[in-house]
């Protein structure tokens, strides 16, 4: 699977995420779906063409564990996040994304809507 590794450049606490990219119809669909835990630096990334509100929504179904869901706008700009709860989560964001990354709960705190990221595909 293709990896893209995001930095904050806002906070320079936080930790590098390494995540997974969902760039097709199919990968975007499943996500985490049933896999059993995510690391604690990993994840995913979804890639969409477009900045958009109304669809870059997600829902916590046929999940395992608890996410931080951050929604990314096209300049690398966190516009939201929120901490997605298994089986009982479906939101989305109040400004139009064009990505939205999924992590392990525990980075929650170390993004702040505001933040600047940056991206590096590997």
């Amino acid at each position: 699977m293709k990896t893209v590794w995001v930095q904050n450049l806002t906070n320079p606490h936080a930790v590098n995420l390494q995540l997974g990219i969902c760039d097709n119809f199919i990968s975007r669909l499943r996500g985490l779906m049933f896999s059993k835990k995510i690391e604690k630096n990993g994840g995913m990334i979804f890639l969409n063409s477009t900045e958009d509100r109304i669809h870059y929504a997600i829902h916590m179904f046929f999940m395992n564990y608890d996410l931080s869901v951050i929604w990314v706008d096209s300049s690398g700009k966190i516009v939201d996040r929120i901490l997605a709860r298994r089986w009982k989560t479906i939101a989305g964001p109040q400004s139009p994304a064009k990505y939205i990354l999924e992590s392990h709960p525990e980075r929650f705190s170390e993004f702040q809507i505001g933040d600047s990221l940056e991206f590096h595909y590997g």
